[in-house]
């Protein structure tokens, strides 16, 4: 029978560590760092795409919204990138009036500040996001110490009991 204190101690379904062979313990280490990797691999991704979106919300503030506030003769030109190195002059034909980027290849036209509001909201999203990923992955490297140094002891411990059934046996 268990005391009440084990059971509050280890959630249901978990694995005393200590009681895993290392072979086992190798195992989980290297499944940890494979999905670390992939949680690592997927935080540059999202701040990326954070940046992105950052980047949008520049863009129509200073190109769109910023140009028709000068009220200049020029302002109406604008640089359209063609690849990330590449710009070609261009005109705008409507400052009210936007199309943006909804994912999977779709644009919608959207008012400027409609534009700003909704790629605001995916930077928040993914803040959120990129925050629960964080924790994720602070949880599972914890875990990947963890088993670490059970994996030391272990290898340690057999060491020293290979070493002590050699000094008895020579």
């Amino acid at each position: 029978m268990s005391t009440p204190a084990s059971d509050s101690e280890a959630p249901p379904g978990a694995v005393n560590i200590s009681s895993l062979s290392s072979q086992q313990l190798r195992a989980l280490q290297t499944r940890l760092s494979t999905e670390l990797e992939h949680l690592t691999t997927s935080h540059t991704k999202l701040r990326a795409a954070q940046s992105r979106f950052r980047d949008c919300v520049r863009s129509i503030n200073d190109g769109v919204v910023g140009s028709a506030k000068k009220g200049t003769a020029g302002a109406s030109e604008i640089l359209v990138p063609l690849t990330s190195s590449l710009y070609v002059k261009g005109r705008l034909a409507d400052r009210e009036k936007v199309l943006v980027d909804v994912g999977t290849g779709y644009f919608v036209e959207k008012t400027a500040a409609k534009a700003v509001e909704f790629y605001e909201q995916k930077v928040k999203e993914l803040e959120t996001s990129l925050t629960e990923l964080e924790k994720l992955v602070q949880t599972k490297s914890s875990q990947q110490r963890l088993f670490e140094d059970a994996l030391r002891q272990k290898l340690m411990s057999e060491n020293a009991a290979s070493s002590a059934e050699a000094a008895a046996a020579g």
